[in-house]
């Protein structure tokens, strides 16, 4: 609580990285089974301006290292929950 905290997502894709990479980090906490999307990537990053990480999310990944990676600012016990990361290389599955 109160500390940045890192969230690590690495990947392997058997095709090369271009503009078409996609990466999608979704939340959903313990008390809802609303899942919401916090952090999305193509090319660049796009952070989330809506909901409960907004302004505390940060892309701390490397996609030519094969590394997805975000970090959450201020930490808080009601942002428990489950956190997934989802990258896309296409044509690669």
């Amino acid at each position: 609580v109160g500390e940045q905290v890192s969230l690590k997502c690495s990947f392997k894709s058997s095709s090369p990285i271009t503009e078409s990479l996609t990466i999608d980090w979704t939340y959903r906490p313990v008390t809802s089974g609303q899942m919401e999307t916090i952090f999305h990537y193509q090319s660049v990053p796009y952070l989330t301006t809506v909901g409960k990480f907004k302004d505390r999310i940060s892309w701390v990944g490397n996609v030519a290292k094969g590394d997805a990676s975000i970090a959450i600012q201020s930490p808080v016990i009601t942002d428990n929950g489950t956190f997934i990361c989802s990258v896309r290389n296409p044509p690669d599955v």
